[in-house]
């Protein structure tokens, strides 16, 4: 943590030492988050930029355009590198003291959107409501959690296969609590989680109100759930299952209707009331 103007300014962690009220420049811990270019899925990337300045008082509007080294995440020849992430969505961070998490879209250094951009394809209606169903495996040692080394034997289908459900459903990983916790600390409109049927294999669902907004929710609830992960020294596969051939259930609502996917009850709480269901992609790399 920087911490100028003090004899502890070398020190990691310097707040842990000093009083609150000895810290003489307020500071936010920014966390820029972006979409690479690789294909056929794009993974997240981040990186941190410390600014001075009140942190109740941050918003969107006052965050600097940042930029990064776009050769090394397949962007940008090594000739040519640096491109611009601009700042979309901002959310509280509490696992970081004045923490923030970021979420941003690459530009081309002439200030148009990158071709690896996809959320600048994306068309936004503010009026309509987007649900996101997004199932996902804890994954270490190149299988699920939970799983035996090499796998299972038999097919997928097997009851060998499946048995997690009822061992799971006694165990609920301290991960997901962590995160809904930290997404409903944040702002992001997390609905619900659940286990699925295979061991390791969990889910949760946003909804958001606008399809950018919606998107940048659901991007940002998997890095959040992603950056969880690391102490635990498991991964998160986002990939769809081996055995029902899907990861992510996208229902879009039309103003003032809601998705099919959530109860009446939430509906009625975010103003909606018809019901309608159809498919709507995330992004064009889900």
């Amino acid at each position: 943590m920087r911490h100028r103007g003090s004899p502890h300014a070398s020190t990691v962690n310097a707040s842990t030492y000093l009083p609150e009220t000895t810290l003489l420049w307020p500071n936010s811990k920014l966390e820029y988050i972006w979409l690479d270019g690789y294909t056929p899925l794009a993974s997240l990337r981040s990186k941190t930029k410390i600014i001075d300045g009140d942190p109740a008082k941050l918003k969107l509007e006052d965050l600097p355009v940042w930029g990064f080294d776009g050769s090394s995440t397949q962007q940008a020849e090594g000739k040519n590198s640096d491109l611009p992430a601009k700042t979309r969505a901002l959310y509280p961070d509490v696992t970081r003291k004045n923490g923030f998490l970021i979420m941003s879209e690459v530009l081309l250094p002439n200030g148009e959107a990158h071709p690896s951009n996809s959320r600048a394809t994306i068309l936004d209606d503010p009026d309509t409501w987007f649900g996101f169903e997004q199932e996902y495996f804890f994954w270490k040692d190149g299988a699920p959690l939970g799983f035996p080394s090499g796998g299972f034997s038999g097919s997928p289908g097997s009851v060998l296969y499946w048995r997690g459900l009822q061992e799971r459903r006694r165990r609920r990983p301290q991960l997901v609590e962590e995160h809904i916790d930290t997404c409903v600390a944040a702002g992001i409109n997390i609905e619900g989680i659940n286990a699925e049927v295979a061991k390791g294999q969990w889910e949760f669902q946003i909804f958001g109100k606008g399809s950018k907004t919606a998107a940048d929710q659901m991007w940002t609830a998997r890095y959040i759930i992603a950056r969880l992960c690391e102490p635990y020294g498991i991964d998160i596969e986002w990939r769809a299952s081996p055995s029902s051939g899907h990861s992510i259930h996208p229902s879009i609502g039309m103003a003032p209707a809601c998705t099919a996917i959530f109860p009446q009850s939430i509906c009625a709480r975010r103003g909606g009331k018809n019901i309608s269901r159809n498919s709507w992609p995330l992004s064009t790399r889900p």
